[in-house]
């Protein structure tokens, strides 16, 4: 597995520092690898061939904004 560096500066470093802290992570790259992974999965869920309930997410959403019924 290859690592990749991203830089985070400014005002969003110090809103991530805060987030990591008030979430209990040990670390800044803690809380970001944990908030990446997880909206990875949250994003490739919703693939076609995804998991039912993320299709049945979806269909919620989709619902929710009308384009459905």
């Amino acid at each position: 597995m290859s690592a990749h560096k991203v830089k985070i500066e400014g005002e969003l470093l110090e809103q991530v520092k805060q987030c990591a802290q008030k979430a209990g992570y040990a670390s800044v790259e803690e809380f970001v690898l944990h908030t990446l992974e997880k909206e990875a999965k949250r994003l490739l869920g919703a693939e076609p061939g995804g998991s039912a309930d993320s299709k049945e997410l979806v269909k919620k959403r989709l619902q929710g904004l009308g384009y459905i019924e």
